[in-house]
């Protein structure tokens, strides 16, 4: 093991403030309807990390996949209203859903949506940071999500995050995180495209982000999902600068996160930058 190595583990395992982040696939089946097993050991493992004393933030996609299996459509409507009227039905079960979950291991949670003009703004930015913060300090676990509901992620304008990996690393920094845990549907980085190479080899560890590894990570996400693998380095790149580490590990095991937590070679590490910002 590198020194690099070493000292991201070290750091992955001192980790404070966490932030997790929860994609489509790993909350919703194919169609739509939620996978309630996965989410509740999502909130075990969180509410045991917060029990421990560490310090939570959830940002979690699926408002539009949960919409579309509540609403038993046959697929993701293509219309930009319709996809925020989707949106808005799903926000509301994924709330509910999590909130009866977390309430079994008694714990609060509270919904925040964000638009990246909220971010851009100082002000926003400043009243979404304190209030992050009042939250934590209750203990209670803000959940993040985009406001689909005006800006949907599919039709990109300057409003809008793109995908939720880049949100959570924008979060990440707004709440000024030890680390990000970003859980997909793939065990981490590979070497080539693990679903067409039965060769292909996980990359453990990531101290730099180049243009090779950004262009191998290519591929889209799920059918009900937006972000693919080269989002997650994108969004993990976007944390190394600022000393903060990140993790892409499968998620549905939510148990992962203890394991990761206690420096376990477990998904892909990527290495921080010097100190945080």
């Amino acid at each position: 093991m590198s020194e690099e190595e070493k000292q991201g583990r070290s750091l992955v395992a001192k980790a404070k403030r966490v932030v997790v982040k929860v994609g489509t696939s790993s909350i919703t089946y194919p169609n739509g309807r939620m996978k309630l097993r996965n989410i509740d050991h999502l909130a075990r493992a969180i509410t045991d990390l917060m029990n421990s004393g560490r310090e939570v933030i959830l940002v979690t996609s699926g408002a539009i996949g949960v919409g579309v299996g509540c609403l038993d459509l046959p697929e993701r409507p293509s219309e930009m209203a319709d996809k925020q009227a989707v949106a808005a039905v799903g926000q509301c079960e994924l709330m509910n859903v999590y909130s009866r979950c977390f309430a079994e291991y008694s714990r609060v949670v509270a919904q925040i949506l964000l638009t990246k003009d909220g971010i851009d703004d100082p002000v926003t930015r400043a009243n979404i940071s304190n209030t992050m913060e009042s939250l934590i300090g209750m203990g209670i676990l803000p959940i993040v999500n985009e406001n689909d509901t005006v800006s949907t992620a599919e039709m990109p304008h300057a409003g809008t995050f793109g995908d939720n990996d880049t949100l959570s690393a924008l979060v990440a920094r707004v709440v000024n995180a030890d680390l990000l845990i970003i859980l997909s549907d793939i065990d981490g980085l590979y070497d080539s495209n693990p679903k067409e190479n039965p060769d292909a080899k996980r990359i453990s560890v990531v101290t730099e982000v180049t243009d090779d590894l950004i262009g191998g990570a290519g591929g889209a996400g799920s059918a009900l999902g937006t972000g693919g693998m080269q989002t997650k380095v994108l969004a993990m790149n976007m944390l190394m600068d600022h000393g903060i580490g990140g993790v892409i590990a499968e998620g549905s095991e939510p148990q992962i996160l203890e394991d990761i937590l206690e420096g376990a070679d477990f998904g892909t590490l990527f290495v921080p930058h010097g100190q945080k910002k």
